[in-house]
């Protein structure tokens, strides 16, 4: 404990949320249990505060991601065998778990303070050590109390939606992510008829209230929440925060036949989270023609690619997210073919938000790059690197995130954003986050036998495969450079892309 420096990037990395923060006054700390330590909570905001990070030993996998990244000079944390555990741990998260949610005391949106709001997707049926939960678990972190998640079927519709039980959950006011499945094919057309539904109530709602608000028989403060909503019903937090105080006075003048019908509708007055989850084989191949449809319509909804490379769910079949001189099924000497490039397809249209993440590398950007794609009013795309057991990671899952460390700082996989907002400023809409490839890739390449197979069943037909994807990965990097430092305008990035 004494090593703890704090910064919670444990709990962000964990695929199962089976460990966490917890915060405690001097009053919840002499209550706790004797072998229940805590040290002093660092950080203004956090004054009198004690910090604990406690594990929940009977939901963790054991991968060891948490131990593996853990950026103590020496190691906060170690790895030691269940049963060595339980008779001290288990009473301890238990007394944790009664301990009142101390969610608004550090910025939300932020590496640390995400971690202090409870993760609303914990304990699912994920591979330890996977690398799509600890994506989902963030997003429900930050904005999971009104989400509403259209998912593909695959490997996130399988962790997200298991019978008889699912791991979604909701936060101490009751409110959590809306989750639905539909098919392999139409999770973005699934979710924007959901969206479109919601938007046509919500402007009905907001033709009630203008009326009301023209109406003599009603009081000047509910007219003035009434106007206070409507210049706010588009913003996350404005609409909440509105939607709580007209709630309140709506139930004085239920004798009023419009304030009647809007309290009816008052479930829609806080702005809802539209999310399309899906995988690279639903985003790249078979739901792409959807996804495309609702980045082209201009309307704010998210979407989140979990890519993993390869069909995971049905056994690693090579997909148009599968690199060059990767091995999978239907591609066992080596896809001949390069990676589709999702972001550039997308950034051509010049009003969606585009953003590559990879949270082992930069945690940071991730979480900039979500909070950025939520706010904007527009469509989004967030395309987030997820190591996979197809990868056949010579390390272990245990070591997905350094993983996904290894492969942004060969260049493997860049970090971007493309912000259309920025144009109104006068800004590049480019924003490269990573560096120039450190050289490292075929060593990269080696650590995983999707690659490193290759070389031993069709040897020179890795030599040149390999060869090539290293000539793409740096010709790519050239192009997101110039991208970066031209400050183009929409029509020369459609001749850039």
């Amino acid at each position: 404990m004494e090593n703890c420096i704090q910064c919670n990037q444990c709990a962000m990395v964990c695929p199962h949320a089976a460990i966490r923060p917890v915060l405690l006054s001097a009053d919840e700390l002499a209550a706790a249990p004797k072998e229940f330590e805590a040290k002093k909570a660092i950080g203004k905001e956090l004054k009198g505060y004690h910090f604990r990070m406690q594990v929940n030993t009977m939901d963790c996998l054991g991968c060891g991601n948490c131990a593996d990244i853990c950026p103590a000079k020496k190691k906060a944390l170690v790895m030691k065998r269940l049963e060595t555990q339980t008779p001290i741990q288990v009473p301890n998260y238990e007394f944790s778990a009664r301990i009142a949610e101390r969610d608004n005391l550090v910025n939300r949106y932020s590496v640390k303070g995400s971690q202090f709001c409870r993760p609303l997707l914990e304990f699912s049926g994920a591979c330890a050590g996977c690398g799509e939960t600890p994506y989902a678990k963030l997003l429900t972190q930050l904005f999971g109390e009104r989400m509403v998640i259209g998912n593909a079927t695959g490997c996130s519709s399988i962790w997200g939606g298991y019978a008889p039980s699912i791991p979604y959950c909701t936060d101490k006011n009751g409110f959590g992510p809306t989750w639905g499945n539909s098919l392999f094919e139409d999770p973005a057309e699934f979710t924007y008829g959901m969206f479109l539904g919601e938007l046509q109530q919500r402007r009905k709602l907001a033709d009630l209230m203008q009326s009301v608000i023209f109406t003599n028989d009603i009081p000047r403060e509910l007219k003035e929440k009434m106007h206070a909503w409507l210049a706010n019903m588009n913003d996350a937090n404005g609409s909440r925060q509105y939607a709580d105080e007209l709630k309140a006075l709506l139930q004085e003048y239920k004798d009023n036949e419009l304030v009647c019908e809007i309290e009816k509708m008052s479930n829609l007055l806080a702005k809802k989270s539209y999310w399309v989850f899906a995988g690279d084989g639903a985003a790249y191949d078979i739901a792409f023609g959807g996804i495309d449809h609702v980045l082209a319509s201009g309307e704010d909804i998210n979407t989140f690619v979990f890519d993993t490379e390869v069909y995971s769910n049905t056994g690693g079949q090579s997909s148009k997210a599968t690199p060059t001189g990767s091995v999978a099924k239907f591609a066992a000497s080596g896809k001949k073919t390069p990676k589709k490039d999702l972001g550039a397809i997308a950034m051509t249209y010049g009003y969606a938000y585009v953003a590559t993440v990879a949270m082992g590398a930069n945690k940071q950007q991730l979480v900039q790059a979500l909070t950025e794609a939520e706010s904007f009013d527009g469509p989004s795309l967030i395309i987030a690197y997820a190591p996979c057991i197809n990868h056949g990671i010579k390390s272990g899952m245990g070591k997905s995130q350094q993983e996904e460390k290894r492969a942004v700082q060969c260049g493997y996989w860049p970090l971007y954003r493309y912000n259309p907002a920025l144009k109104a400023e006068g800004k590049n809409p480019f924003i490269l986050d990573s560096k120039k490839p450190d050289g490292n890739l075929q060593a990269f390449l080696s650590g995983e036998v999707r690659y490193a197979s290759l070389r031993h069943t069709f040897p020179d037909e890795a030599k040149k495969l390999h060869a090539r994807l290293e000539q793409e990965i740096n010709e790519r990097y050239r192009f997101l450079k110039s991208l970066a430092d031209a400050g183009l305008n929409g029509t020369d990035e459609k001749k850039a892309a």
